[in-house]
């Protein structure tokens, strides 16, 4: 698949925002000392294993203004959280229990305090540093007060864009990955904006990345647009499937299953657009609004992440979306997506107490399972709100079957495969009989219900 490294077909990804869970200051105060709050996500490691976690994506940690998106220094973990040395240490502890580590890094601009946009500002036309910005200009002064205008990110004048087709820039932003790898050992990358950054630049990271360390894995963060022209075997991996994200809980608000089958026959049923991807699969992320306050009943959260941990591509979790945590974002903030959370409050005083239970079970059910990591996809049975699918290899085959109704449903009609045994998961023990080659089973309401023929 897209020379994807093995270790990503089985991984579940637990997506974490540390300048947000450790209630680090909005603003950083360069001149105040080093705060150790990286220290706190300790205490998450033993939550995440139980969880069946076994790959860390931890949002911004370089030295950065703000919201980490606005980098100041690519070598230098941000104050607010802690130093180089003592991220060195947790990332050691991450690996020492056997799970895998993956970056936000952010490529496409800078934050206005990053130093050779401050020279810039210093010098104007005669700063050594004016090509290292796209569009940079003198005969016209910045809305934000600069005597130059320039390239952002979306007109975030805070996000001054870099010039990628300048290769002292590259050279630096590569010298920091190479940094982080040799560094900290991390194992990949969740690269911003990837939509908005040249391929080439993309394309010679991946020839670095890959010759320092030929599992490592770019993951990069597209809204819009066909995946393959960003996710091949010459740029990167995978990409976020946005286009599934809206129909996973849509589909649950509006009795509509129709909406997210076609996106996942689209995907990856036969001639799917993505059948050779392993796509970044998400109900929520730290820029959306939590996928609790997106759904009209709770009770849909079951068979939501039922979805998500069986369809193809990669599940991943944001950090404490498995308790059911609610968050909006506002006109003009994330931060109320972005929540500071004490993890022994949250254990034992949780908004939905068995979410996680839950989340471990389907864990537990894809990390053992194959055909639900690299098999293909077919679809079984769909109506308004039941939907069945089935996730197949040379030896397994796997029917998944979700019901939205507030009421127990039986399903009928679906063929089986040939087959040596059957097994439904243990603790979805439900009736289900198979008569003449075909399978009729009872789905209890907002639930689910997997059977694996081998």
């Amino acid at each position: 698949m897209n020379n994807t490294p093995d270790w990503i077909q089985s991984a579940f990804i637990y997506h974490l925002y540390p300048l947000g869970l450790t209630a680090a200051p909005h603003d950083n105060h360069y001149e105040a000392p080093t705060e150790y709050r990286l220290d706190k996500l300790y205490a998450w490691l033993d939550h995440l294993q139980w969880l069946g976690v076994n790959t860390l994506f931890l949002g911004p940690i370089l030295q950065s203004s703000q919201h980490g998106y606005d980098t100041i220094d690519y070598f230098q973990v941000d104050k607010r959280l802690g130093d180089n040395h003592s991220f060195k240490a947790f990332s050691q502890e991450v690996h020492r229990r056997g799970m895998r580590l993956i970056l936000d890094a952010v490529f496409n601009h800078s934050g206005r305090d990053f130093w050779a946009f401050q020279d810039l500002q210093q010098k104007g036309q005669q700063s050594t540093y004016k090509d290292w910005y796209e569009g940079v200009r003198f005969d016209q002064a910045s809305p934000v007060g600069d005597a130059f205008n320039y390239e952002t990110w979306a007109g975030y004048h805070s996000l001054p864009k870099f010039n990628l087709a300048n290769p002292a820039v590259r050279e630096h932003l590569f010298q920091a990955v190479r940094f982080w790898i040799n560094e900290w050992g991390i194992d990949g990358l969740r690269l911003d904006a990837a939509d908005h950054v040249r391929l080439d630049f993309w394309q010679e990271l991946r020839q670095i990345t890959t010759s320092l360390q030929p599992d490592f894995w770019l993951m990069g963060e597209v809204v819009h647009g066909e995946y393959q022209q960003w996710a091949n075997s010459e740029h990167l991996h995978s990409v976020t499937n946005y286009e599934a994200y809206k129909g996973l809980y849509s589909s649950l608000n509006d009795a509509n299953f129709f909406e997210i089958a076609h996106t996942l026959h689209r995907q990856f049923g036969e001639g799917g657009l993505y059948r050779d991807l392993m796509l970044y699969n998400f109900v929520d992320n730290h820029d959306v609004n939590r996928v609790a306050s997106q759904l009209k009943f709770k009770g849909h959260l079951y068979p939501l992440y039922a979805l998500l941990f069986t369809m193809p591509g990669i599940p991943s979790l944001y950090y404490g979306s498995e308790w059911g945590l609610e968050g909006k974002r506002s006109e003009y903030s994330d931060q109320a997506l972005r929540p500071a959370l004490n993890l022994e409050t949250l254990i034992h005083n949780a908004p939905i107490a068995n979410l996680p239970d839950t989340i471990r079970q389907l864990s537990e059910i894809r990390f053992g399972n194959s055909a639900l990591q690299i098999g293909s996809y077919r679809q079984a049975f769909i109506s308004p709100t039941q939907f069945a699918f089935w996730r197949e290899t040379e030896d397994q085959k796997v029917l998944v079957a979700i019901n939205a109704a507030f009421e127990s449903v039986s399903i009928s009609g679906i063929q089986i495969p040939d087959y040596q045994t059957v097994r439904q998961i243990p603790g979805n023990d439900f009736a289900f009989k198979i008569n003449n080659n075909e399978i009729v089973m009872q789905i209890p309401p907002q639930w689910f219900s997997i059977l694996i023929f081998e």
